[in-house]
């Protein structure tokens, strides 16, 4: 395995790691000796703080086409149904097209997969020391607490995106798992199954709810009991645990009201939003997460690379009269015609934008899906019209309904509401379900026009675009359960512990 030491960075503890520097966990001749990092409880808190601004803030490996953790998202975004990527920008045309993530070779799986176990391994140093370290014992265990939560939403992650669903097979071996400091002498430990990953997210996850009991949090980017709460949610849901995805759910989104209408279309890009559970503030001289945005937000002027369009079938599901309908136009701009505008994600005025981890609008779908799987037709429909209403749209119609059309109301309700928050292809995962990418065509088998007023008033027709990546790269169409959907283990670590083999 690639080994990460534990010695840190005289900038880590002083500026708490800040865009500059690149490597979390390396021994660089300026390093600290562990003894002094590890002394206190204020250290292992600037240690805390320091990985999880590298975590959203530094590109992964140098890349500026990998904003920090919002790489994933964007990914899973380009893989899934409903961005229509341009492809002749920057980035994500590999993805879009499921020929990087398959591909052991490429950089962005080494760098996704290392940055993953950076974060994991500063979390394990914080937990193999907090208890040992000088400080206040509250202080202590609100840092254990988060540490926890924080190993459990990395651990999440891999297992969300680098194994088929758990209900498909819970046995499958998946990724790594380590629990302790890492060192030069570690052996790499063997794929651990979906089955230990995910017990290990929940015990964490449970212990971390236990000792953040009455942590009142200063900011949305710390991990209090309604984030965990929200990430329990996740890993019951993917783990077919339904009532208990429910009450998950609603406990996470009780203190979280969803939004009126007008701030949904502000641009996704305020922590302080009232249903944001979970975000992560971006500053003018702190913002190599807002680089996102780039792609993202595809109507302002900053914007540089606008390359995630929405494919226009998306625009067909909205209901007239719904809130989130009026952010579709068509693209204005001179050989852009033909494209749809999504306009959800906005950059501010200073050109950042905060990125949002977790709001009430999931949990309120976690917690109708969890009732709809249990065959509760009524606190289902109850909990997906509470967030319908919220938006302006046609409330869902129970009378009669069967569990499977709740349950496909949910699902879409999910694609219109999450769109461009990284849910797309691990909601694709969860569920066994093939991509669906069609041709936007009359039927004629023409391609659908649209027409633009010209400056001497006369209307110009252009042909809607719609996915050109409407099969796997090697032709075959696309189905459930594929291998292109999963990301890879780079080969690099396959290279650096063969027990991975095993």
């Amino acid at each position: 395995m690639k080994t990460y030491q534990s010695y840190i960075y005289i900038a880590a503890l002083l500026f708490g790691l800040s865009a500059c520097n690149k490597q979390l966990n390396t021994a660089p001749s300026d390093a600290v000796p562990e003894e002094i990092v590890l002394k206190s409880v204020t250290n292992l808190n600037t240690l805390y703080e320091g990985t999880w601004r590298a975590m959203m803030d530094d590109f992964y490996g140098d890349i500026y086409g990998n904003p920090g953790f919002k790489t994933i998202a964007l990914v899973s975004e380009a893989m899934g149904d409903d961005v229509n990527l341009i492809t002749t920008k920057y980035s994500y045309a590999p993805v879009y097209r499921f020929t990087q993530m398959v591909d052991k070779t490429q950089s962005r799986n080494n760098v996704i997969w290392n940055q993953l176990y950076k974060i994991i391994n500063s979390a394990n140093i914080i937990l193999a020391n907090v208890d040992k370290v000088s400080g206040d014992a509250a202080d202590k265990q609100v840092l254990k607490g988060q540490a926890l939560a924080l190993r459990a939403h990395v651990y999440l992650t891999i297992a969300s995106f680098y194994q088929f669903s758990y209900l498909k097979d819970p046995l499958a071996k998946t990724a790594p798992i380590y629990t302790t400091p890492t060192t030069d002498t570690t052996h790499g430990n063997p794929k651990a199954t979906l089955k230990d990953i995910y017990s290990l997210v929940v015990t964490d996850l449970l212990q971390a709810k236990d000792l953040l009991n009455g942590y009142q949090r200063t900011a949305k980017y710390k991990i209090n009991q309604d984030v965990v709460n929200g990430l329990l949610a996740r890993a019951y849901l993917n783990t077919g645990q339904w009532l208990s995805a429910a009450a998950a759910a609603d406990e996470a989104l009780k203190n979280y009201p969803l939004m009126p209408p007008a701030d949904y279309t502000r641009g996704f890009n305020d922590v302080n939003n009232s249903e944001w559970i979970w975000g992560h503030p971006e500053t003018p001289s702190q913002s190599d997460g807002s680089y996102s945005f780039n792609f993202l937000d595809v109507s302002s002027a900053a914007s540089g690379y606008y390359s995630f369009m929405a494919d226009p079938f998306f625009g067909d599901l909205f209901d007239n009269g719904d809130i989130r309908k009026t952010l579709f136009s068509w693209d204005p701009n001179a050989g852009r015609q033909g494209y749809l505008q999504y306009k959800k994600f906005r950059f501010r005025d200073d050109v950042t934008g905060d990125l949002v981890l977790m709001r009430s609008a999931e949990a309120y779908l976690i917690k109708a899906e969890g009732y709809a799987r249990n065959n509760n037709i009524t606190d289902g429909a109850a909990a997906l019209n509470a967030l319908r209403t919220a938006r302006g749209a046609v409330t869902f119609d129970a009378t009669g309904a069967t569990q499977q059309q709740l349950l496909d109301a949910v699902l879409l309700e999910r694609r219109k509401e999450l769109w461009g928050e990284g849910f797309a292809l691990s909601d694709i995962i969860r569920n066994q379900l093939p991509v669906v990418r069609k041709p936007y065509v009359d039927a004629s088998g023409n391609d659908r026009l649209i027409g633009y007023t010209q400056s001497d008033g006369s209307i110009k027709q252009y042909p809607i675009k719609y996915h050109t990546a409407l099969k796997f790269a090697d032709g075959t169409p696309f189905i459930p359960n594929s291998i292109n959907y999963l990301f890879t283990l780079p080969q690099t670590e396959e290279q650096n512990n063969p027990n991975l083999l095993n």
